[in-house]
């Protein structure tokens, strides 16, 4: 019978269905149309991602993991990109002297897997749809889930290096605009606005990371996941550089993985949404084979998987500070499957009702025959 009322109600429906999907189409198109229009010069969380002129480079996820002992920082940062440009450039805000090497990519692909939902069972007494008597015995088995700068120059190039496709220059600069000049000069092509934006680093003698992506084969678009970098400077505070990422144009996902001897969390949400923790614990997998997972004091690191949307860019006010949450509470997301409680392969509430009716059939009997015996 449901199988007739499905049948007619897809017959009455089929037009209305067709126009609908009609419409979705035109505004899927339309959707595609605008966001090639609207499309972006440079787009990047981390700092500044920069492309030729004329060409587009948009930042789409930018996934760090940030090690901290209390004394130095490091950084492993990759970039995932779209977009038309050949050849991009960004720039890196640090506190203190930084050095850089290649990173690896499988890093982030192994603490994928440590903060994944873990597959838990929740069982019901009472049948559901789906269950039998409601489903006729079959289940579609599906979830519920629930060095300063020489004098008069203003900036100092303090290192200059080549790592894998990456043209790497470490700066030191006591005047913003003096630092926009070099970079540009430099074939780091930057937009006005960043010359202001890196005014408080300037103010509070940061350093900078000018990294200029060049692969070996020309004419190819950046696509994809970038090769990470590695990064490490002193920091007796773990802060993460996040206020050039206001000059975005489009919204920005940011997520982080933080080691340190505790459970981290940010100070503020720095005009994002609201941090989202994705994972927090010690992670089982060897320190032996990912480095970043070493202990730190003599004790099991922590690790902190946090994720943050930023709708509106321009509303990032200050850099991420990351504090000790007070407890290492720890947490790691779940997804639900719902299976009706059965014993031996009987549905419990079925036995019970089943018991309950014996019982009560057993105590009727009694009470006729003693009503007949007496």
């Amino acid at each position: 019978m449901g199988s007739s009322r499905g049948g007619a109600a897809t017959v009455a429906r089929s037009g209305g269905r067709w126009r609908g999907r009609a419409l979705r189409l035109l505004l899927a198109v339309a959707s595609i149309q605008l966001t090639m229009v609207a499309q972006p010069a440079w787009a990047c969380g981390c700092g500044a991602a920069v492309p030729a002129a004329g060409r587009t480079l948009t930042v789409g996820q930018e996934t760090s993991v940030v090690r901290w002992d209390g004394g130095v920082e490091e950084i492993d940062m990759r970039l995932t990109v779209s977009g038309d440009a050949e050849q991009a450039a960004w720039i890196m805000p640090v506190p203190s002297r930084a050095t850089l090497t290649l990173g690896d990519d499988a890093l982030f692909s192994t603490l994928e897997t440590v903060v994944a939902p873990v597959d838990r069972v929740r069982r019901h007494f009472w049948p559901r749809d789906g269950d039998w008597p409601f489903s006729g015995g079959s289940s579609d088995g599906g979830s519920r889930n629930a060095t300063a700068p020489a004098p008069g120059s203003g900036v100092a190039v303090v290192g200059r290096e080549r790592l894998g496709p990456f043209d790497v220059a470490r700066l030191a600069a006591t005047d913003s605009k003096a630092l926009g000049e070099w970079l540009t000069t430099n074939g780091f092509h930057l937009p006005d606005a960043l010359a202001t934006a890196l005014d408080p680093y300037v103010r509070q003698n940061w350093e900078y990371v000018a990294i200029r992506l060049a692969p070996d084969e020309s004419g190819r678009p950046l696509g994809g996941n970038l090769d990470p970098l590695h990064l490490s400077f002193a920091s007796d505070r773990l802060v993460y550089p996040m206020r050039l990422s206001r000059l975005a144009k489009v919204p920005q996902h940011l997520r982080l993985y933080v080691v340190a001897a505790h459970r981290m969390q940010p100070r503020s949400n720095i005009g994002g949404a609201a941090p989202k923790v994705l994972y927090a614990g010690t992670p089982r997998e060897p320190a032996s084979a990912v480095p970043q997972l070493q202990p730190i004091a003599g004790k099991p690191a922590f690790l902190t998987a946090i994720d943050q949307e930023f709708p509106t860019p321009s509303t990032i006010a200050d850099d991420h500070e990351l504090r000790p949450a007070g407890h290492d509470t720890t947490y790691q997301q779940a997804r639900y499957h719902d299976e009706l409680l059965k014993v031996g392969g009987i549905p419990a509430w079925l036995a019970t009702v089943v018991g309950v009716v014996a019982v009560l059939v057993g105590a009727g009997l009694l009470v006729a025959r003693r009503r007949r015996s007496a």
